[in-house]
């Protein structure tokens, strides 16, 4: 289902006009009001008049991460704090906040984007999702519950943790969408095994799962374990909360709103934009943003832009799947590896569940050491551990061939790693301690 053909089948060149009338607003807006972009205009001996078509873009300095902690609380406000409406923060545990604001006009952009997210995955008002995204400064359960609001669907604000009442609910109300990290899935999943509920056999037709990476073999795991169509949503607190992209029927490659979200893909250590088809970092521009806009954010992300003409009727660009993020790269002994590709090998072996922790330390050499706990099923738990060194032997030798890495493998019983209601904790690196 499309929530707004108009919108999201628009011709191309049109788009392109739309866009680009929108960045002449914007950049005219924050030289105006923000004193931080001035500077930074002023600084790169640029002024709005110079920003004449999408590509001159590219003429805009970056916005980083760092700078919007520098500019905490209020810093690039663009509106006066009265017409501030709601705020959001990000969920990361360490350093200063990233703060987001919205208007009222921003809120229903918000609801917009999300509503189209949620009918990608096929939910009308007739729809019952129980949102189990966390509620307050997270943007998750309040960006999916304004889009349900939206689509007049009936929403439940389960929030994160509580999972015996998340199955009670999911039963007894007849839950057809669910929303909430790919990880916690599969943990509500094994939950409800526990407990002698057949999560297969309710009501679960479509689930929109983001807020963490997460691979191809991992979707394959969800949907055999909870019976439903499981699709990619992807956002970030800085540019809206989820909302900025999402798949389609497809399942390939998430659509973004580009009428909102003007997308660029960058070389991360030259800055140079990149054509479609060549992975990089992912940057974004808020272009009808009021309360806090964002020129040329860089997300950290790392995937690929590419344009093609999808079934689904949609004709906006679309990213790749997350491949990670360039701050959770890991550098091992030379070579960079991204926790999403080790769970796509591991997710692939059978005999494994979809629970696993990577350790990286230096040893008595000072080279890089990788251990690798991978949860795998209670059976291979016997006298006999010839099928416990089948399994080890494969992921080593997948590892080895496929990222050119050595891993130790540690294999353990099932519940023996750690679980989480929100994001999963997949790294514990000991070299930064």
């Amino acid at each position: 289902m499309i929530w707004n053909p108009e919108a999201e089948c628009m011709p191309t060149e049109q788009r392109r006009r739309l866009q680009l009338a929108h960045l002449k607003n914007l950049v005219e807006r924050v030289y105006e009001k923000v004193p931080f972009y001035r500077k930074k205009f002023q600084q790169a001996g640029i002024t709005p008049k110079d920003i004449r078509s999408l590509e001159d873009i590219q003429k805009i300095p970056f916005t980083t991460k760092d700078e919007l902690r520098e500019t905490y609380p209020y810093g690039l406000l663009a509106v006066p704090e009265a017409e501030i409406e709601e705020v959001h923060m990000s969920s990361g545990t360490t350093g200063t906040p990233v703060v987001d604001a919205y208007t009222k006009k921003d809120i229903e952009v918000w609801s917009e984007s999300m509503a189209r997210t949620l009918s990608m995955a096929g939910t009308t008002r007739n729809d019952i999702i129980q949102n189990a995204y966390g509620y307050g400064l997270f943007t998750g359960g309040l960006g999916v519950h304004y889009g349900a609001k939206l689509i007049g669907a009936n929403i439940i604000p389960m929030s994160s943790g509580n999972t015996s009442k998340q199955i009670l609910v999911m039963r007894d109300f007849k839950t057809t969408i669910l929303t909430c990290t790919p990880s916690y899935s599969l943990f509500l999943a094994e939950a409800a095994k526990e407990e002698g509920v057949d999560i297969r056999s309710l009501s679960l037709k479509a689930g929109c799962f983001g807020a963490e990476p997460w691979s191809e073999n991992m979707r394959k795991e969800i949907e055999e374990k909870l019976g439903l169509d499981a699709y990619d949503i992807y956002g970030l607190t800085e540019i809206t909360g989820p909302g900025v992209s999402s798949e389609c029927e497809m399942k390939n490659g998430l659509h973004i709103n580009e009428d909102f979200f003007y997308p660029e893909v960058i070389d991360p250590e030259t800055g140079k934009v990149l054509p479609d088809g060549a992975k990089g970092e992912l940057v974004f521009t808020t272009l009808v943003k009021e309360g806090t806009p964002l020129l040329r954010y860089r997300t950290r992300d790392i995937t690929f832009l590419f344009h093609d003409n999808c079934p689904c009727g949609r004709t906006t660009v679309k990213m790749h799947r997350l491949f990670g993020r360039t701050d959770d790269m890991l550098i091992i002994r030379g070579v960079n590896v991204f926790p999403s590709q080790i769970e796509q090998i591991l997710m692939a072996v059978e005999g494994t569940d979809p629970h696993y922790l990577i350790v990286v330390d230096r040893g008595a050499s000072h080279l890089d050491e990788l251990e690798i706990m991978v949860e795998v099923e209670s059976k291979f738990f016997t006298d006999e551990t010839k099928g416990l060194e089948i399994i080890r032997s494969k992921i080593e030798h997948e590892i080895k061939s496929k990222l050119g890495i050595s891993a130790k493998i540690k294999l353990v019983e099932p519940k023996t790693i750690e679980r989480s209601i929100g994001k999963a904790k997949r790294v514990i690196d000991k070299r930064k301690i």
